[in-house]
């Protein structure tokens, strides 16, 4: 299985809004046949599996990170391809939360005759698939907001200047992690103050769904990352006209909810897991930011600390309410921590709960 899950991370880039899953098959210690999901529309982890086993799947075990299909879409059962072949026993790391699979695909194999057995790594299965599970689950994605900072806690200089506190490795490093995002996210006022790109820098790159957060419509229709290639969509308050110019600039114009002078972000996240996007990476201010964390709607944080100070007139990474109390401190807990060039890049999530001023959503 732990082979699987590494096939499964060969499509980290690739195959959304597809889940990454990984196939293994095995007669006794041999293996016969090795497959993953590459790219939506191509065939399944299981069925390249089974191919390369090249008919020695017969009695042999599969081991697949991800509940196998049993629905016709646009590749076939993946179900009746490993009954087809003769597998005897098919071990899954988890279900699939797709309303169309959710254990059919489980019950059919084992109405076959086949044995099944569940939950083998099933946390780092779910672990691989965080976006597709909160799509699936929760009605949104899963959220990762990357912020480079100081050591003394500071995203930008007061005037709003942020190019560049971490270094060349670490701006690379951010690359990979906006390759195997849906969409990269950001508000207003990075867009003005740093006119970003928000793409991946690979031509071969498939590149993710760039959004900008406006409520009130005020996006220059010349910003760098309306020119570039790939979609871009633009959310701003629906109580609010649409600049003809904005109209005319190509990128979807997403009409939402205000609340109160800022658009509504929880029908922000859900319109975007409406159109299939499984992981959402901010990169953005302390102002929205602040605003994804209060409402309990930031899964994960991806930091890269650099070697510098920036004063206390610099700018923070969260703009939150003040503390009256230590207990209401916001809790974090460490995913892992690596040196990437001088910087030092941080991987955590929030704790919601009762310890906290925070509440899950």
């Amino acid at each position: 299985m732990a082979q699987a899950l590494r096939l499964a991370a060969r499509g980290m880039e690739t195959c959304r809004p597809n889940p990454r899953v990984g196939c293994v098959i095995a007669q006794d210690q041999e293996v016969v046949g090795r497959g993953w999901h590459e790219r939506a529309g191509q065939e399944h982890a299981e069925i390249a599996a089974l191919a390369e086993a090249d008919g020695r799947a017969r009695g042999a075990t599969a081991y697949v990170t991800l509940e196998p299909c049993a629905h016709h879409g646009k590749t076939g059962p993946c179900t009746e391809a490993l009954i087809e072949a003769g597998i005897k026993e098919v071990v899954a790391a988890t279900r699939d939360p797709n309303p169309r699979v959710n254990g059919s695909g489980l019950e059919q194999l084992r109405d076959a005759g086949i044995a099944v057995r569940e939950g083998l790594m099933q946390a780092a299965a779910e672990d691989l698939n965080a976006g597709f599970f909160s799509r699936l689950k929760r009605n949104r994605p899963w959220v990762r907001v990357k912020l480079a900072h100081s050591v003394d806690g500071r995203t930008a200089l007061s005037n709003g200047q942020s190019q560049w506190i971490s270094s060349a490795a670490s701006r690379t490093d951010v690359q990979r992690w906006r390759a195997r995002s849906c969409a990269i996210l950001t508000g207003m006022g990075t867009l003005l103050s740093d006119d970003p790109s928000l793409n991946v820098r690979e031509e071969a790159a498939i590149q993710p769904l760039r959004v900008i957060l406006d409520s009130r419509w005020n996006t220059p229709p010349q910003s760098k990352t309306l020119a570039l290639t790939g979609q871009v969509m633009i959310a701003g308050r629906d109580d609010l006209p649409i600049p003809t110019a904005l109209s005319r600039s190509g990128a979807e114009l997403l009409q939402l909810p205000a609340a109160g002078e800022k658009v509504d972000l929880g029908m922000l996240l859900e319109a975007l897991a409406e159109r299939e996007i499984n992981e959402v990476q901010v990169e953005a201010g302390a102002t929205l930011c602040g605003a994804l964390l209060s409402a309990g709607y930031i899964d994960e944080i991806l930091l890269y600390c650099a070697p510098c100070l920036l004063g206390a007139g610099a700018q923070g990474m969260f703009l939150l309410d003040d503390l009256q109390d230590m207990s209401d401190r916001v809790s974090l807990k460490w995913l892992d921590a690596e040196r990437i060039g001088p910087d030092l890049r941080m991987r955590m999530r929030p704790v919601y709960g009762e310890d906290t001023c925070l509440q899950a959503s």
